[in-house]
C-alpha cells in the first residue's frame, strides 16, 4: 500500500481510447492509498468535459487517440480553463512528439511500457507538484533542445536577474509555481511573471526546457 502524501488522495482522470489499459491503471490505483482514478474515458471531447465537471488534481492523457489527438486535447483542455496537471501517457518515444507535448503545457510525458511500481512513484512526483519525464527520455530531450537551438541563441544565465536565477534553480528541481511560490515566500502570480521573463531571455519555450537546460548546465545546485 502507498504512503499518503497527502490526507485525501491525488484525483486522477484518464483519457486514453484503450479499455485494458484504462482498467489496468485503475486497478493498479485501486492498490495505492494516495492515489485516487475519478474518471476514465476512450474519448478525448467527453475527457474535456469530465476534466471541467471533476477537476481532478491530474489527468493521464494518450497521445495518438483516432479523431482528437493528446495534443489537440491538451489545447482544449487549457483553452477550457483546466489548471491541473496534464500528463502524456503514451508508448511513442519520438522527440518530435515529447518536445510537441513539452511545448504544449503538459506536465510530464511517461511511457506505457513502464514498470507499473515505477508509475505509481512518478504519479505521485505529479502529485508533489513536480513535472516528470521517463527516465530514458531525459537525455533525448536534452539532446533535442541543443539541436533545436541556434548557436547565437544560447541561452546566458548571467542575463537572469537574481530572483529569476533563484526561480530556475526550482524550476530544475520540478516544483510547479505554487510550491516555488510557497518556497521563496512570494505570490503565485509573481512566480508566473518571472518565469515568463526569464523564458525570453534565455530564449526557451517551456519552463520543461528551463529545466531541462538547468540540469544540463549544472545550474539546479549554484
Amino acid at each position: 500500500m502507498g504512503q499518503p502524501i497527502n490526507e485525501t488522495p491525488a484525483s486522477i482522470l484518464i483519457i486514453d481510447d484503450h479499455p485494458l489499459l484504462r482498467r489496468g491503471v485503475a486497478q493498479l490505483l485501486e492498490l495505492e492509498d494516495d492515489l485516487a482514478l475519478v474518471g476514465d474515458t476512450g474519448e478525448p471531447e467527453e475527457g474535456v468535459r469530465l476534466a471541467i465537471e471533476l477537476d481532478p488534481d491530474m489527468i493521464l492523457l494518450d497521445l495518438n487517440m483516432p479523431g482528437m489527438d493528446g495534443i489537440q486535447t491538451l489545447k482544449a483542455l487549457r483553452e477550457e480553463g483546466f489548471a491541473g496537471r496534464v500528463v502524456m501517457f503514451t508508448v511513442s518515444d519520438h522527440e518530435e512528439d515529447l518536445v510537441a507535448a513539452l511545448r504544449g503545457g503538459a506536465d510530464g510525458y511517461l511511457l506505457k511500457d513502464m514498470e507499473p511500481e515505477e508509475m505509481v512513484r512518478q504519479l505521485r512526483q505529479v502529485a508533489l507538484g513536480r513535472m516528470v519525464v521517463s527516465e530514458s527520455l531525459t537525455a533525448l530531450l536534452a539532446e533535442a533542445l541543443r539541436n533545436q537551438r541556434s548557436a547565437p541563441a544560447t541561452p546566458d544565465i548571467h542575463s537572469l536577474t537574481q530572483r529569476e536565477r533563484e526561480i530556475l534553480r526550482e524550476l530544475a528541481a520540478g516544483l510547479s509555481n505554487k510550491l516555488i511560490a510557497r518556497k521563496l515566500d512570494i505570490t503565485e502570480g509573481t512566480v508566473k511573471v518571472h518565469v515568463k521573463h526569464l523564458l525570453k531571455k534565455l530564449n526557451l519555450r517551456s519552463r520543461v526546457e528551463a529545466a531541462v537546460w538547468a540540469v544540463q548546465e549544472g545550474i539546479e545546485g549554484r
